[in-house]
């Protein structure tokens, strides 16, 4: 496909002769001739570069460029001119021109000129698609659930995002507070810096003073340079704090300095380091009875919860595991190149039943594990873990006579690892019945033997 050029000049002749110059290049090239009309093409048009006179009819070309970056940064403006001056070269440049060109000298240096100008161009439009490609992934619709505990956290979180507010977020493990806190970020004005997220309970002490503030030369042993922070790095942009409630006294202090006044000290420095972060938090523990018994500073706490939000656990939004198992299989599938777009009755039973203490994560992890052991295009409820099984019972009086037969008779064929002759034995049943009853449920012995070992 070719680059598109557009000419805004409002000298006919000369412009199509320039254009049939350009054309010769391999360039496609759109003409206008006055701002308006130029503008106008921009909306409808994909273009790389603009060559611009600076005497147009309705507006000096030296003004348009900085109404062509406001509406499309990534595009570069070449301003010509028959009558050029420092003056204007310079407030061109200022204005976000890529160059300015007297007429005349156009013939030779145009099509070099040009050609650094679309690479520019080029590259500047697909680092926009890849930020919005990645904003896209980070953003609340990538939050999987209808169901009206998730949907609430989500209209919180949205309320929150544009501002600055410091924000809390609670819930198990698992449950998402670091997705959250990515689509929090992206919907912020401070999406166009960096994201920094680190685990406090990843770190002892002293590295994670040293993680979080950065050092000076020679503050500790193995200190051999000066490191920037992760407050640093994140200056502008966003700071997660995951796990805060493992984080110790000492620093909780030195943290609740940089939220009253952005400033710290690096480990073994005396000079204030001063930043702009937007901080979120987020803990699994319930802060406010730490904070009661002395393990977390109060005032710390009432500093982070200026705002809080509570994600729901998986077990309280039972509605939504159909959707996001599915949305997992299509992921993993998908990596390893496998089509796999089924699950069956009784598996979308069994994992909508079972109480997933580690959360999203934990089905995450799980549907990952059917995914590689399944053989067809259907998930079916042999590939599960057999604690799954055993999970079941304590609800087995409220489940159909032939679904309690199933999962005994797989629970046995796990114990014997697939001996079908022991399998029956203990069953009390002949081994025509066992291979009948295989064949009626539909149980797959390879994947069974596989789940036992």
């Amino acid at each position: 496909m070719k680059t598109n050029v557009l000419i805004i000049d409002d000298e006919v002749k000369l412009s199509g002769l320039l254009a049939r110059i350009i054309e010769f290049e391999g360039y496609r090239v759109l003409q206008a001739p006055n701002a308006k009309a130029g503008l106008r093409l921009l909306e409808t048009e994909e273009v790389m570069v603009v060559l611009c006179d600076v005497k147009l009819p309705d507006i000096n070309g030296v003004e348009l460029v900085s109404r062509i970056k406001e509406l499309q940064p990534h595009i570069e403006v070449i301003n010509i001119t028959a009558f050029g001056n420092i003056h204007d070269s310079v407030k061109a440049i200022k204005n976000g021109a890529f160059d300015y060109l007297m007429k005349g000298d156009d013939n030779e240096k145009i099509i070099p000129l040009l050609s650094m100008a679309v690479d520019k161009a080029s590259l500047s439009h697909k680092v926009l698609q890849l930020e919005k490609r990645i904003g896209s992934k980070y953003s609340f619709s990538n939050i999987i659930g209808k169901s009206e505990a998730i949907l609430r956290s989500v209209e919180l979180a949205k309320k929150v995002a544009n501002t600055p507010t410091t924000i809390l977020l609670l819930g198990e493990t698992g449950t998402g507070k670091e997705v959250f806190a990515q689509a929090i970020h992206q919907e912020s004005d401070y999406r166009a810096k960096s994201f920094v997220a680190v685990n406090c309970s990843a770190f002892s002490h002293e590295l994670l003073e040293s993680e979080l503030f950065g050092h000076k030369a020679g503050a500790f042993t193995g200190a051999l340079k000066e490191k920037k922070g992760l407050f640093e790095e994140a200056n502008g942009g966003t700071i997660f704090l995951d796990e805060i409630g493992e984080m110790t006294l000492d620093l909780q202090a030195k943290l609740l300095r940089v939220l009253e006044n952005g400033t710290f000290n690096k480990v073994g420095d005396s000079q204030t380091t001063r930043v702009k972060v937007r901080v979120l938090a987020a803990t699994n523990r319930d802060l406010k009875k730490e904070a009661e018994t002395g393990h977390f500073r109060l005032d710390l706490y009432y500093r982070l919860s200026v705002f809080t939000i509570q994600l729901p656990p998986l077990r309280e939004r039972k509605g939504d595991i159909p959707t996001i198992a599915k949305h997992f299989m299509k992921e993993f599938a998908l990596k390893i190149n496998r089509k796999i777009d089924h699950m069956d009755d009784l598996f979308l039973k069994i994992i909508n039943e079972h109480p997933w203490r580690g959360n999203i994560r934990e089905l995450k992890n799980v549907m990952e594990r059917v995914i590689i052991l399944s053989s067809t295009d259907t998930l079916t409820a042999d590939l599960l873990p057999l604690e799954f099984f055993k999970e079941e019972d304590d609800r087995t009086e409220a489940m159909d006579l032939e679904t309690i037969e199933r999962q005994h008779i797989c629970k046995v064929l796990h114990h014997c690892k697939g001996n079908k002759t022991e399998t029956a034995n203990i069953l009390g049943i002949g081994i025509a019945t066992l291979y009948r009853k295989i064949e009626h449920y539909n149980i797959n012995l390879q994947k069974l033997v596989l789940l036992s070992v």
